[in-house]
């Protein structure tokens, strides 16, 4: 991953980031559902099918692999601008930008919940 999108320690999010990072998070979300979602008929209905079921860990992998593109994808961008391609707009860098750093955040907090519940799950009392 491009850790130069990544925001300072100090850096606040503004309220259009928060926005926009909920709805990355929710998205993510939404994707990793739709990966495990079982047949609506029911796990009996959907036993007789050999079709692989996609689980977390494919969600999550499909997913860091998305941010990594866009990250590609803004860092191409921002170099085309820099050389001076004028097939390439500022606006369309500026906002590949945004979403690459938007992307990272939201797997940044994916990562931090995850390790916070292991930790949790490692310090519960058997």
């Amino acid at each position: 991953m491009d850790l130069r999108l990544l925001p300072t320690a100090g850096a606040a999010l503004s309220p259009a980031q928060a926005a926009a990072l909920r709805a990355a998070q929710k998205a993510l979300a939404a994707k990793a559902a739709a990966g495990a979602a079982v047949n609506p008929a029911g796990p009996a209905a959907a036993a007789p099918r050999a079709v692989p079921q996609a689980g977390f860990g494919e969600a999550l992998r499909n997913a860091l692999r998305e941010v990594s593109a866009a990250q590609n994808r803004a860092s191409e961008l921002q170099n085309r601008v820099q050389m001076g391609d004028r097939s390439v707009s500022l606006e369309e860098t500026m906002v590949a930008m945004q979403k690459a750093q938007i992307g990272f955040q939201a797997a940044l907090h994916v990562r931090n919940r995850m390790m916070q519940a292991y930790t949790d799950v490692m310090n519960m009392q058997v």
